[in-house]
């Protein structure tokens, strides 16, 4: 019998109602701790509040304090970290307080929209920066320590359709998550022999508060949703759903992957 009761404004998540007698909650992650970046709203946040539910200890990191300052206010008992993984000095600082980390999502990301022949050096820098770059780097320090604690470790990149399919305005966006699918890859295979593994979700345009406002102008979005098989744009809990599968022990033979929640976009 489904426990669903609509979508919880916040997060985008389904709601639930009350758990049947004795049926036990999820605590798949009892005893593990993740560090979720881009925490701060949109799939990063609800991530980070359902890895808590589900018994993680989960520090929840973003470059805007209001927005952790309004997910400690829900008393979940997330740790915060404000940080701009574009400063990579400040990043190295940061994370080396952060204590021992058995799981990781990889979220922040950035989408500066220009045409090819007017994209600005900013636009570029910042985009990898902080796209690929800070992927890189945190994963790299995480995946040190994980290293030295000997412990299986997962790791999950957030991608996206666009990574392999071109699109208008994109040139840069597309770039650099072509370029973390890559770099997925080969994490998964150097990791591999550690017990690290390495996956990607690759969403389609997703109905987070941002997705629902860029998407809002009906012709805009009819052409999108006119490549998608299944008709729709992903909500935020198709997302996380993926998040959590690629990081629990139902993945344990899964490392490498980039994992559509696309609606069939890419076969079309």
């Amino acid at each position: 019998m489904s426990r669903v009761r609509g979508r919880d404004p916040r997060t985008g998540l389904a709601a639930l109602s009350p758990r049947p007698p004795g049926m036990e909650p999820d605590r798949s992650f009892s005893g593990r701790r993740a560090l979720v970046t881009g925490a701060g709203k949109g799939i990063g946040r609800a991530a980070a509040l359902a890895l808590s539910g589900a018994g993680a200890q989960v520090v929840a990191l973003s470059r805007t304090q209001a927005d952790l300052q309004s997910l400690e206010r829900e008393g979940t008992g997330i740790e915060t970290l404000c940080v701009d993984l574009g400063d990579w000095d400040a990043t190295e600082a940061a994370l080396s307080k952060v204590g021992a980390i058995d799981l990781l999502v990889n979220n922040a990301a950035v989408a500066v929209l220009q045409p090819f022949l007017e994209v600005t050096k900013e636009a570029f820098d910042r985009s990898f920066d902080v796209n690929l770059r800070a992927v890189f780097h945190v994963s790299q320090i995480i995946s040190q320590q994980m290293i030295a604690r000997g412990v299986q470790g997962a790791i999950v990149n957030i991608s996206s359709q666009a990574s392999q399919r071109a699109l208008q305005d994109h040139a840069v966006y597309c770039s650099t998550k072509s370029a973390l699918d890559m770099l997925t890859k080969v994490m998964a295979l150097e990791l591999g022999p550690h017990k690290i593994r390495v996956n990607s979700v690759n969403p389609t345009v997703v109905m987070t508060d941002m997705g629902r406002i860029n998407w809002s102008e009906p012709q805009k979005a009819a052409a999108m949703i006119s490549r998608i098989p299944l008709q729709k744009f992903a909500e935020v809990d198709d997302v996380v759903n993926s998040i959590l599968f690629l990081l629990s022990d139902k993945s344990a033979m899964t490392t490498g992957v980039s994992l559509p929640v696309d609606g069939g976009f890419l076969v079309s």
